[in-house]
C-alpha cells in the first residue's frame, strides 16, 4: 500500500507535470501571438486588395470557417485524453500550463 502513496513519487510527478506544463502554456502563448499576428495582416491585406478592386473577398465564409475551427479545437483527441490520464501529472501539468500561458 505505500507503494501506491509514495509522497515522493506524487510530488515528482506533480513537480515534474508543472513544468511541462508551464513551458508548454508559454510556448503556446507566444506562438498564439504570431499566429493571430500573422491572420491580422492577412485580412488587412485581403481587405486592401478587396479595396484596390484585385480580390473579392467573402467575409460571410471567412466568419464560418473561424467559427467552425474554434468548435473543433475544443474538442481535444483521445491520445491527449489518454496520455494526460495520471492525476498527479495532469493537476500538474494544468497548473504549470495555466502559469507559463499567463506568463507568456
Amino acid at each position: 500500500m505505500a507503494d501506491i502513496f509514495d509522497p515522493t513519487q506524487i510530488g515528482l510527478e506533480v513537480g515534474g507535470g508543472a513544468l511541462i506544463g508551464g513551458v508548454i502554456g508559454f510556448a503556446a502563448k507566444k506562438v498564439a501571438k504570431i499566429i493571430a499576428i500573422i491572420v491580422g495582416l492577412e485580412l488587412a491585406l485581403f481587405k486592401f486588395l478587396e479595396t484596390k478592386g484585385i480580390l473579392v473577398v467573402n467575409w460571410e465564409a471567412i466568419g464560418g470557417a473561424a467559427t467552425d475551427a474554434g468548435g473543433q479545437a475544443a474538442e481535444a483527441p483521445g491520445w491527449i485524453v489518454s496520455l494526460l490520464s495520471a492525476l498527479p501529472v495532469t493537476a500538474g501539468f494544468t497548473g504549470g500550463f495555466l502559469v507559463g500561458f499567463r506568463k507568456g
